[in-house]
């Protein structure tokens, strides 16, 4: 024994120091007993035998030193009898046995330790009922030590291989986002990594921020999307949610659906596009999608449904352009009558210029909307009866939603 460690006249003292001498023997038996007792071991089979053994016999050698040592009342004065405990938690974590598994076996261990010590207390004619007791006691003290720092290790070690995976997992996100599958090797990465098909059919969602910080929702969405036979991999990034949708069939609209079940917030959907190469041309798509949902909507749409809108906000210094010059007077006005006047020219030019139709979508009579469209007329200096409408006006309805405010009087 150590220094630190109790007086030969200690019966713990001297019992542990015995059966150390048959560490070797113990040890057999305790992997024996592992093997027999704790199937973890066998269906996970994740640890090879050499290292049980080694781990067995490190972790035997310090419980039985922890129990015959004197107890001076100073933590540090037993630390470095957790070194084997602390790598065995350390390298059952990165093996990924389940940790359950790994603190019976230190309970199995344990057991056969009072039963070594009873059996040479017996041997040696040295049973006293009081010190065996206190020597239980001191038993499963120590095993219990020994597993804090089992565990201990165990979870830092998992955690710190969570936050490692993340960090890869964010690596690979980024990757993909700015076009780096064009490399094949990077692509198979990624695609076993998200657990996605390399090649095939894709569609990128991008969804503005979920309001709940907290709350994950990759899990309901991946299951909604698996119902349609759709696997998707999920990144929360900045203040944007980005969802990558492996596409069998064609089937977007059920992903609109799907996305639009679990989420109330504004969503784009990209094109459909080929293959995890491809998909940084769709992230731009979707994000250009979602900004076409009008403020203060909460809906997710198709940029295939939304290229009108989806031009327009590609290029803001051309709508500026088509706007001012086709409703200058009408944006000028401030108040309800702009509301107004906007809502009914938007209906008018959806009902192809006719005043019936509009006037019943408007709930007001057909006279009411040819005064209002006359008065529009004149606000832009524009003819819009009479002929046909033109495409440019169809495109500045198309942008009226993504007006800003009308100006305070």
């Amino acid at each position: 024994m150590s220094e630190g460690q109790a007086e030969p006249g200690d019966p713990a003292w001297s019992l542990a120091a015995s059966v150390l001498d048959g560490l070797d023997e113990l040890t057999d038996v305790l992997v024996s007993v592992i093997g027999d007792q704790n199937p973890g071991y066998r269906l996970v089979d994740v640890v090879p035998r050499d290292d049980l053994w080694h781990s067995c016999h490190d972790n035997l050698r310090r419980v039985l030193q922890l129990i015959g040592h004197r107890d001076t009342g100073d933590i540090g004065d037993t630390e470095d009898f957790y070194d084997a405990a602390r790598d065995t938690g350390r390298r059952r974590a990165e093996q990924q046995l389940p940790v359950d598994d790994v603190l019976r076996s230190f309970r199995l261990g344990g057991r056969l330790v009072w039963q070594a010590l009873t059996e040479q207390a017996r041997a040696g004619g040295k049973v006293d009922n009081e010190a065996m007791l206190d020597l239980a006691t001191r038993v499963w003290e120590v095993v219990d030590a020994i597993s804090a720092q089992v565990a201990q290790a165990y979870h830092a070690t998992e955690r710190g291989m969570v936050r490692a995976d993340e960090q890869r997992r964010a690596s690979l996100w980024e990757g993909l986002l700015q076009g780096r599958a064009a490399d094949t090797g990077f692509a198979y990465e990624a695609a076993r990594t998200l657990r996605l098909p390399i090649s095939g059919r894709y569609v990128v969602v991008a969804a503005a921020g979920p309001g709940d910080a907290d709350a994950d929702f990759a899990e309901p969405l991946g299951s909604a999307l698996e119902s349609l036979g759709s696997p998707s991999a999920w990144q929360s990034r900045a203040d944007v949610l980005v969802g990558l949708v492996a596409l069998p069939g064609r089937d977007v609209a059920g992903v609109v659906a799907a996305v639009g079940s679990v989420l109330a917030v504004p969503a784009g959907v990209s094109l459909v596009v080929d293959g995890l190469a491809a998909v940084h041309a769709a992230y731009r798509q979707a994000v250009l999608a979602m900004r076409t949902v009008p403020p203060g909507r909460s809906e997710v749409v198709c940029l295939a449904e939304r290229l009108p809108e989806a031009l327009l906000l590609s290029s803001p210094e051309l709508t500026d352009s088509l706007l001012q010059n086709w409703l200058r007077g009408l944006l000028d006005l401030g108040g309800d009558e702009r509301g107004l006047l906007l809502e009914t020219l938007s209906t008018w030019v959806r009902t192809g210029g006719s005043a019936t139709r509009s006037a019943q979508v408007l709930h007001c009579h057909r006279n009411t909307v040819l005064n209002r469209i006359h008065r529009i007329e004149g606000l832009i200096e524009q003819r819009l009866t009479g002929g046909d409408l033109s495409l440019e006006l169809a495109l500045v309805v198309r942008a009226l939603p993504f007006l800003p405010p009308p100006r305070v009087p």
